[in-house]
């Protein structure tokens, strides 16, 4: 298959829709179903599908990766509601603001990074990003909200912003929601329950996701969502059905067994990410 070369990766010459549109629609339902049983939207999971069956550079896939979660990010919060109001949400507004103040700035920056890394260095730190994640879903997901937050005042404004930098930046170079990482952060920081938790992280998301979406815009690897517009959009709807479904059977299976697959899924997908890069750039 002929490809067409940039100056941060290779990536495919042609649209894919004519050749993957059933499989975009299944791969996204069924990352969408995962994503949504741990209340997540499932990004993590889509972008090493995106990169190891459906051939897109580390850069491309980051890209429809960011605009097909943004979907999912969209349509999710109006899919609480039942469960957190919008009243309760607004009400915790500091917390949101805190975070956007360092999430915003994080996804503007680690999107530059992106769009300047080397291919072959941008796989890899995918695959590492993909290991903490690993690490955060086994681990970050047994947080509860205490009595008592472990910062008051400019000490927890300080380190929410530096939390909400982090998190952007992440998100930005994994194309995700950083929902993953977001909640254990509201849990633990400003005490938040689960369940508020969940929906807090998704008002902080959207603007983060926009944000790292709008500098992406400035490089000419954005084309690439018009080359596959069709592609794209197929993925975007089986994601949003997916991860409908999940937020429906959340908690049918038992986490201490969900977890563990997941982030092991996720460790697996980097090992294959890390190899996909390095064998990118012995090709070169």
């Amino acid at each position: 298959m002929s490809r067409h070369v940039n100056p941060v990766s290779f990536g495919p010459a042609a649209p894919v829709a004519a050749r993957h549109g059933v499989a975009a629609f299944g791969g996204g339902a069924l990352i969408g179903t995962l994503g949504g049983l741990i209340g997540l939207g499932g990004a993590e999971f889509r972008l090493p599908l995106l990169i190891g069956t459906f051939q897109f550079a580390a850069l491309e896939a980051v890209i429809v990766n960011k605009l097909v979660s943004l979907t999912v990010v969209a349509s999710a919060l109006p899919f609480r509601t039942d469960t957190v109001p919008f009243a309760i949400v607004a009400a915790h507004w500091t917390a949101i603001v805190n975070l956007l103040t360092g999430s915003l700035v994080g996804a503007w920056i680690g999107a530059g990074w992106a769009i300047r890394l080397k291919g072959e260095t941008l796989y890899r730190i995918i695959a590492v990003l993909l290991m903490v994640i690993a690490l955060v879903l086994l681990f970050g997901h047994a947080a509860s909200s205490q009595d008592r937050v472990p910062f008051q005042g400019i000490a927890l404004t300080v380190a929410g912003v530096a939390a909400g930098f982090g998190i952007g930046v992440t998100a930005s170079l994994l194309g995700v929601a950083g929902g993953e990482l977001l909640i254990p952060t509201l849990v633990l920081l400003f005490g938040a329950d689960i369940k508020l938790a969940g929906s807090l992280s998704l008002a902080v998301s959207l603007p983060t996701m926009l944000a790292g979406f709008s500098r992406y815009s400035r490089d000419g690897s954005f084309a690439v969502l018009g080359r596959n517009r069709r592609f794209v959009g197929i993925m975007a709807v089986g994601s949003v059905i997916g991860a409908f479904l999940g937020g429906r059977l959340l908690g049918m299976i038992p986490s201490t067994v969900l977890l563990p697959l997941l982030a092991l899924v996720l460790v697996l997908s980097a090992v294959k990410i890390w190899r996909h890069g390095f064998e990118r750039s012995r090709s070169l």
